[in-house]
């Protein structure tokens, strides 16, 4: 894989707590290699608007709201860009599906934007089963900046996820199925704050517990003492895990639990008297709704930290982060995926304009995916990078977002993440 984020990862091991996820069916490399001639084309003298598709779980069985974020902030990007002009005069004419979080539905959505709505691109997908995928990438349709929630991004071309990829992307997943991922987070904490052992909690559940085992491996890596906590899915008892994990001595928790099972092992390590330097949670629940999702744990709720791969999206020191903000202040929640799918639009927008005089095909947009450069969206991602190596890294030299929930103020940045690097291993893992 590319820099998937251990978010991302952690993310894949939530949802897939309600269902297992699929990427469809593979298809042969013979596939992919015909440009399709009828796809859709728009010279410079064209001044119809510019259509993309968004597809969205949005009533995923994960829960409503689960993965809209990223839509949400595509769709905030679209309207201000078209505000003020659009590209080279013609506006972005947004086109959303809902697949309902289902393999059926996302094929369904797959061929009513790509072959009956005829977009150029989609953008800024978050797809809870992404089964339509080979089908995008046959059609040569660019996928930009979707949400890696499962293989597809690391598996074909054309499909370019937010965090990058080094994998060949040829139609199978990663380097002979196996995907690898770095250590910097555990780096971190180690170099930064001293922590020494580390917490690992799982439910009894098959995807939680293989994610549990990934991050155990990656501690030991870094050489942690590692304390692991197992609960059971439909009777979890956090405060026995909450007592166990004050007795220990933990520095660090990592979890492998959804949402509402963090909220509960929070309020239980209160309860028992259980501090810890941090209870780290991952992109999806970097949230503004912290406040009112962990009510009931106050100490714990201050040691929450975030890890990821893009600028905090508090961070309204910076322009790119305060013209986000600004464009969707009229919004009751601000989220970490939001900022990403901002970051998405953007990326498509770029690509659009480098097109603008020549047309803008889906051709076109997908040359400009593939240049050999890191993309940053004016600052808002780490430089992000797809270049297909024939060999998984043994090491890699990577950079992370880090954030900090305090009363009062919110997330707080802790320190730069184009500056916050480390060289570390990459570990292979089955996805």
């Amino acid at each position: 894989m590319g820099r998937r984020s251990r978010g991302a990862e952690a993310a894949i091991a939530v949802v897939v707590l309600a269902l297992s996820t699929a990427c469809g069916s593979r298809l042969p490399e013979s596939d992919f290699e015909h440009r399709d001639p009828g796809g859709p084309t728009t010279t410079a003298g064209d001044r119809a608007p510019i259509r993309v598709g968004i597809i969205a779980s949005a009533t995923s069985p994960v829960g409503g709201n689960a993965f809209t974020g990223p839509r949400d902030g595509a769709k905030a990007y679209f309207d201000r860009l078209n505000a003020r002009g659009g590209i080279d005069g013609r506006h972005v004419e947004v086109r959303e599906c809902d697949d309902g979080g289902s393999g059926v539905g996302n094929n369904e959505c797959v061929h009513k934007l790509i072959d009956e709505e005829k977009v150029v691109a989609l953008v800024a997908t978050t797809a809870l089963d992404y089964a339509g995928a080979s089908r995008v990438s046959r059609a040569r349709v660019p996928d930009i900046g979707g949400q890696p929630i499962g293989t597809a991004y690391d598996t074909y071309p054309h499909l370019y996820g937010i965090y990058g990829s080094l994998a060949p992307r040829n139609g199978t997943t990663g380097w002979d199925g196996k995907q690898y991922g770095g250590t910097e987070v555990y780096r971190y904490f180690k170099r930064e704050h001293g922590a020494r052992t580390a917490a690992v909690v799982s439910y009894n559940q098959s995807a939680s517990a293989a994610y549990a085992r990934l991050v155990e491996r990656g501690l030991k890596a870094e050489g942690y003492k590692v304390v692991t906590e197992q609960v059971d899915f439909a009777l979890p008892n956090f405060r026995a895990v909450a007592a166990d994990l004050k007795e220990q001595g933990a520095d660090l928790v990592f979890d492998a639990i959804d949402t509402h099972g963090n909220a509960q092992l929070c309020k239980a390590m209160d309860d028992v008297g259980a501090e810890v330097t941090a209870k780290v949670t991952n992109v999806q629940n970097w949230t503004s709704t912290v406040a009112d999702d962990y009510k009931d744990a106050p100490r714990c709720r201050n040691a929450l930290w975030a890890t990821g791969s893009s600028r905090n999206h508090e961070d309204t020191g910076q322009d790119a982060v305060r013209e986000f903000r600004d464009a969707t202040k009229g919004r009751k929640t601000h989220s970490q995926w939001q900022l990403e799918g901002w970051a998405a639009a953007m990326w498509f927008t770029d690509a659009a304009k480098s097109c603008a005089r020549e047309g803008v095909t889906r051709a076109c947009v997908d040359d400009f995916m593939n240049r050999n450069q890191g993309y940053t969206a004016d600052g808002l991602l780490i430089p992000v990078r797809f270049e297909r190596s024939a060999e998984p890294p043994g090491t890699r030299r990577t950079c992370l977002s880090v954030a900090r929930w305090e009363d009062g103020r919110g997330w707080v940045s802790q320190g730069d993440m184009n500056n916050t690097c480390f060289d570390v291993p990459q570990l292979s893992y089955q996805p």
